[in-house]
């Protein structure tokens, strides 16, 4: 009986879809290893290194593909990308982890601002932090895309070495090239509500620098509140 081929979440396959063809992939945090094993599965990339911090994730991963009967997986136990050198991989993907662990993983590995890989970011949190150190640090942005998975709404940031200016504020927020995406307004509105939240508890504090905060992120909140404002009525239109 022919082995049914693994199935992604949406979250994951999201990711798999960006990949390029024929791609070298390092997966960086592959826990259980799918995507690697999704991609060679179907013959979409051509070598694959799946890398995790910890020993358990790896041997998650090694039995995936080894129950998927998946063979040249390359797995390796290391920091980021501490690992991989350069000209291993010319598509790096970093998901599942905070926006400032992504950031300090690339920080760590300068090759990887050369415009010679594709970066396939998707933060689970603080992707407004990552926004800005990505323009502050030699990455380019290609593109977003937007995805719901089990009740989140998640970005996910293709980018490549390259000039960048450096976002303002609201764009860190609203997202780059995001305006085509058909999530991209409830994006907005999950921003504003966390901006509200955010400001309600800065204008309870005393300090002057929780107020000062506080009016930054009101107009934010402003410009994202304009911002689907005309959304709504050009799609009504």
């Amino acid at each position: 009986m022919e082995k049914k081929q693994l199935q992604l979440q949406p979250r994951l396959q999201m990711l798999a879809d960006l990949v390029p063809e024929g791609a070298q992939l390092a997966d960086v945090g592959t826990d259980h290893g799918y995507l690697p094993v999704w991609l060679l599965q179907r013959g979409r990339i051509r070598t694959a290194i799946a890398s995790d911090i910890g020993e358990e994730p790896l041997h998650h991963a090694r039995r995936t593909a080894q129950e998927q009967g998946i063979d040249g997986i390359d797995f390796r136990l290391c920091d980021g990308l501490q690992g991989i050198e350069a000209q291993e991989a010319d598509t790096v993907v970093i998901a599942g982890m905070g926006g400032e662990t992504i950031a300090h993983i690339l920080q760590a590995t300068p090759w990887t601002a050369d415009g010679a890989h594709t970066l396939l970011l998707q933060p689970m949190t603080k992707a407004e932090q990552l926004r800005l150190w990505l323009s502050q640090n030699g990455y380019h942005f290609i593109k977003e895309r937007l995805v719901w998975d089990k009740d989140f709404l998640y970005p996910i940031m293709l980018v490549t070495g390259g000039a960048q200016e450096v976002l303002a504020d609201a764009e860190q927020y609203s997202g780059v090239l995001l305006e085509d995406d058909p999530l991209y307004s409830q994006y907005l509105q999950h921003q504003i509500d966390r901006l509200r939240r955010a400001i309600d508890g800065r204008s309870r504090a005393n300090h002057e620098t929780d107020r000062e905060e506080a009016c930054r992120l009101r107009a934010i909140c402003h410009t994202l509140e304009e911002k689907k404002g005309r959304l709504f009525h050009g799609n009504s239109t």
